[in-house]
């Protein structure tokens, strides 16, 4: 008898899963053992013990992972010593470093075609997204820049709000985009990076729905109607979404998908954060992790919760504008079921039970991201015509 997790299984076969937020790279970096080192972080074979995080070959695998966006983050608390563009650049150069170390699981993909062209060969179609927009340092030119280096999305901010535009988790300095966030997301439309609305305030998302004239997404970030944080898409935005075309990648991480978790653990982050405010050194800002977020009693949500997140997404704004978003290896708490990327058939199955078509399935999985990657490449090319620079 065919379960619902075999069909999940065998849909993840077929159809390609493209998850819109791992952290990886920034693991890697801080691993004790590894510091950075892409071949001393073993990947290959599944990791075992506290420190195997959430992210092996092994267990992607398992998980029928087809496509990754990795996220190169670069921490907003980091203070005025903390050097974001340099550290953006190195974080850029450790994830081609981790793509071109093992080719016969990882392949680059500049475009929806190369994703899908990865897939078909057995690869892992592996994408960069940048996150916070911080790391500019306000210019536009080393927005090109990190484009020439292969970043496909840039979250417009962080936990910090910047010159130029407001976070979801900082106090509000600008009531959305100024004119210069403006000019930012003019020009990602240009060169073709996906607007990245995660993180950001409801101001700044309007703002951003309001400039951009290509689909936008939301990495990782589930939906406020159910669990009512500030990382999460209001249902006015949700509402706005099919409109501009775009996608929300919901996300797995226990404190945007349960309102009792994240009265633990929002808090704990909130604090956290306050702490790394100007610390730069690796092991100071692990012992601040492992203090304030490390030791939480957290309940963890089932994995019917984050499905409900799914639904009301599709409720909201329409089968055509869902995602997954995991956010793994940058959170310790997920959910039931998800707690590495071995977990995804398990969404699926939830999914399956529920009634979902295989249709509407592969369109979670990565159709819906596809779309939007083909439908910003389009308006690239239309703006460069009459933009060239």
């Amino acid at each position: 008898m065919t379960t619902a997790l075999d069909h999940a299984r065998r849909l993840l076969r077929h159809h390609i899963l493209i998850d819109g937020h791992n952290d990886l790279p920034w693991t890697i970096r801080n691993d004790p053992a590894a510091a950075g080192d892409v071949a001393a972080y073993q990947l290959r074979r599944e990791r075992r013990g506290p420190d195997r995080g959430h992210t092996d070959f092994a267990r992607a695998r398992r998980g029928g992972l087809g496509g990754q966006f990795w996220s190169v983050y670069v921490p907003a608390t980091g203070g005025p010593d903390a050097h974001p563009a340099r550290t953006q650049l190195e974080q850029l150069d450790l994830a081609h470093r981790l793509i071109a170390r093992y080719p016969r699981v990882l392949q680059f993909a500049w475009t929806a075609r190369e994703a899908r062209e990865a897939f078909a060969r057995g690869r892992i179609a592996s994408m960069l997204g940048m996150e916070g927009g911080h790391v500019l340092e306000g210019s536009l030119g080393a927005l090109r820049a990190y484009r020439a280096l292969g970043a496909r999305y840039m979250t417009l901010t962080h936990n910090r709000s910047t010159d130029w535009a407001d976070s979801a988790t900082d106090e509000p300095r600008h009531g959305g985009l100024t004119a210069l966030g403006r000019e930012v997301v003019g020009e990602m439309n240009r060169l073709g990076m996906l607007v990245d609305l995660s993180h950001v305030a409801p101001s700044t998302m309007r703002d951003a729905l309001d400039t951009s004239e290509a689909p936008v997404i939301f990495s990782h970030s589930s939906a406020r109607a159910v669990c009512d944080v500030p990382r999460n898409v209001p249902d006015e935005i949700l509402r706005r979404i099919p409109a501009n075309g775009g996608v929300v990648m919901v996300t797995f991480v226990a404190g945007f998908v349960s309102p009792a978790a994240s009265a633990v653990i929002v808090p704990a982050l909130a604090e956290a954060d306050r702490r790394l405010e100007g610390v730069t050194d690796p092991e100071q800002r692990r012992a601040v992790e492992r203090d304030v977020v490390g030791r939480l009693d957290v309940p963890i949500p089932p994995v019917s919760l984050v499905a409900d997140h799914v639904e009301h997404v599709v409720q909201v704004a329409g089968a055509d504008h869902v995602g997954i978003g995991g956010d793994f290896d940058g959170t310790r708490y997920t959910a039931q079921g998800l707690e590495d990327v071995s977990g995804y058939p398990n969404l699926f199955a939830e999914l399956i039970e529920r009634g979902w078509t295989d249709a509407d399935l592969a369109r979670l999985a990565g159709g819906n991201v596809l779309r939007v990657m083909r439908e910003a490449e389009a308006v690239a090319a239309r703006l460069r015509r009459g933009r060239p620079r």
